[in-house]
């Protein structure tokens, strides 16, 4: 049978699977615009009768629709479309500079990637500037826009948490208590290193989660760790340092923030016990950045060993880690690894923020330096914005000081390690031969493609990075696709995800980084059959 509501039609269904058809149409739907958000979903008794089914087949697909974030019951109301899908936008206007160059050179046209042509009946995604987006070579400015302003029905973009489970009603609690008790002069300009209500909250979260011992006055809040780099860098530039050593394969946002800051950033390899000390001294650089609990993107953590040889090298060097303490809340495999500040609190600038943990939204995170870059922060804090937004802080700090944010933390990982392991399993299903890497911890996962005849038997074990190629390409001996034009084929049929060679300067080889955080069990799964069918051949054959 047949209905009205979006022209839904039940012989289209496969057999079998009622009830995945029905929660994609309507995700579509949504996806589009049909159903926007505050809109009410028929009762599913009345659905179900128009479509000739049972009662049960709706509500599982209105379950799996709440699961992702997409609708929620609201008692009499019914069901009500409460977020789109991430990433979901109009095209952008002709006016609209190129992304990934800054200007208006492909502005004008609509292109589509070579090779990205969407398979018969299936919806395609563009946007001006979408053949300038994934190319090869060092991405530019404006890429990560670029990325965000392409409209796609699904966002495995890696750090991307789940915005649809942000705690609004426990952040309208807090907030109302703040402003209850709030007293005028707290409106005026403040302290330049943030309240002191959020420094001695996350004094006593770090002490409770991280196993860093601080005192409120040493903290510094910023907006996020992108302004925390920026700072960092402003700081060691006036100290004489002109290179800041950063992992590879490593984030790329981070890199572009400490180059605009004047830094060069030579690489340092990765490997499956971290950072290689010994390539890092070989670059000369007197100071490094790393991401020790849970390596950005390959996901691998700084083992004992290492940890010992990077603090020998900080000691005899009279070298600076920088610590990005990016999402280490988030593990599901493994015991908590504990931040390398707590082990060299002299050595080390340590960054933080609630980017991942709640929304980059709120541009809220901290920096502990030592003291001989303590004073020059605040300072660079100072003078570029006199301090972070000082209402949202001491919304923060009433959360963590309630306990409604380590609340929030447990309830995320369960709901993460759901996605996760449907991520793992659609990877096992449609990209034979992929290495998973990663899994233990983090919002995302990186997939690398094996060298010829190197199927999953026989591909190196998760934290592995394999042997030399060209960024992002196929190795010599391999008929691994190349990344960005993986990537561009993906968007094309509506599914967001990096490139592993976006992060890369030296060698590595092709592979993608994709986030599950921020879509339900289903949605990943059905990310990941696209970008399989995007392959449209087994990773290990031509």
């Amino acid at each position: 049978m047949a209905a009205d509501f979006l022209q839904l039609d039940v012989r289209q269904a496969p057999p079998g699977q009622l009830s995945q058809w029905l929660a994609t149409r309507l995700r579509d739907a949504i996806a589009d615009g049909r159903l926007p958000v505050g809109v009410r979903l028929p009762p599913s008794r009345v659905l179900a009768a128009e479509l000739g089914l049972s009662r049960g087949v709706v509500t599982e697909a209105y379950r799996r629709l709440g699961e992702d974030g997409h609708v929620a019951g609201r008692g009499r109301a019914g069901t009500v479309v409460v977020a789109a899908p991430v990433g979901v936008t109009t095209a952008p206007g002709p006016a609209t500079a190129t992304p990934a160059t800054g200007t208006n050179a492909a502005a004008a046209r609509t292109t589509t990637p070579a090779g990205a042509t969407a398979a018969p009946g299936q919806r395609r995604y563009e946007f001006p500037g979408a053949g300038e987006l994934f190319v090869p070579g060092e991405p530019g400015a404006g890429v990560y826009d670029a990325l965000r302003a392409a409209p796609a029905r699904i966002d495995l973009s890696p750090g991307l948490p789940d915005l649809a489970s942000f705690p609004r009603a426990a952040w309208l609690r807090a907030e109302r208590a703040v402003l209850a008790s709030l007293p005028a002069s707290a409106l005026g300009y403040g302290d330049p290193r943030g309240t002191p209500e959020l420094r001695r909250a996350v004094a006593d979260w770090l002490a409770r989660n991280r196993g860093v011992r601080a005192h409120p006055a040493e903290l510094l809040i910023v907006s996020g760790t992108a302004q925390a780099l920026g700072l960092v860098a402003r700081v060691l530039r006036a100290d004489g340092v002109t290179e800041l050593a950063v992992e590879d394969p490593g984030s790329l946002g981070a890199r572009q923030h400490l180059r605009a800051g004047g830094l060069a950033t030579p690489p340092v390899p990765v490997d499956a016990e971290g950072v290689r000390v010994d390539a890092l001294d070989a670059t000369g650089a007197r100071a490094v950045l790393v991401t020790p609990a849970h390596q950005f993107p390959m996901g691998v953590v700084l083992g004992g060993e290492r940890r010992r040889a990077l603090m020998r090298w900080a000691a005899e060097r009279d070298g600076l880690v920088v610590e990005d303490d990016y999402d280490a809340e988030h593990r599901y495999d493994r015991p908590p690894v504990p931040a390398l500040r707590a082990m060299l609190p002299d050595r080390v600038i340590y960054a933080g923020s609630v980017s991942k943990l709640l929304a980059p939204a709120l541009r809220i995170g901290w920096v502990l330096a030592p003291p001989k870059y303590r004073d020059a922060l605040v300072d660079a804090k100072r003078f570029m914005d006199l301090g972070s937004a000082a209402l949202p802080q001491l919304v923060l700090a009433r959360l963590m000081g309630t306990g409604a944010l380590e609340r929030h933390l447990r309830l995320l990982r369960g709901r993460h390690r759901q996605r996760r392991d449907a991520m793992i399993a659609a990877i096992g299903r449609h990209l034979p031969g992929a290495v998973v890497h990663g899994a233990a911890a983090g919002l995302h996962l990186t997939v690398t493609f094996p060298p010829r005849g190197g199927g999953s038997g026989t591909a190196p074990g998760p934290g592995t990075v394999p042997g030399p190629a060209a960024p992002g390409s196929a190795h010599p001996e391999s008929a691994g696709p190349v990344d960005t034009r993986l990537a561009a084929a993906a968007l094309a049929r509506g599914v967001k995800t990096h490139p592993l060679s976006w992060h890369a300067q030296l060698p590595c080889p092709p592979g993608l980084v994709m986030g599950y955080a921020a879509g339900g069990p289903g949605t990943v799964a059905d990310g990941v059959r696209i970008i399989g069918g995007a392959i449209g051949r087994p990773p290990g054959g031509r």
